[in-house]
């Protein structure tokens, strides 16, 4: 499992757009993301520096 930091998620729609960013080069991906801790847990084939360009493409910095 893959824990991110993200700055910015406030709300459902970052969730679906996190969710969907990824979920778009990993089909497969399971996604958690809980807005108190803003963090993003990840369950997927994807390199972490990948994962993190995909949510920051997003509009949601990583922090490292």
């Amino acid at each position: 499992m893959l824990s991110l930091k993200v700055s910015g998620m406030t709300c459902g729609g970052c969730i679906k757009a996190v969710t969907k960013a990824i979920q778009a080069q990993d089909p497969q991906a399971k996604v958690q993301v809980d807005l108190a801790s803003q963090m993003v847990n990840l369950e997927t084939s994807l390199p972490a520096t990948q994962a993190s360009q995909i949510i920051t493409d997003a509009g949601f910095p990583v922090a490292l």
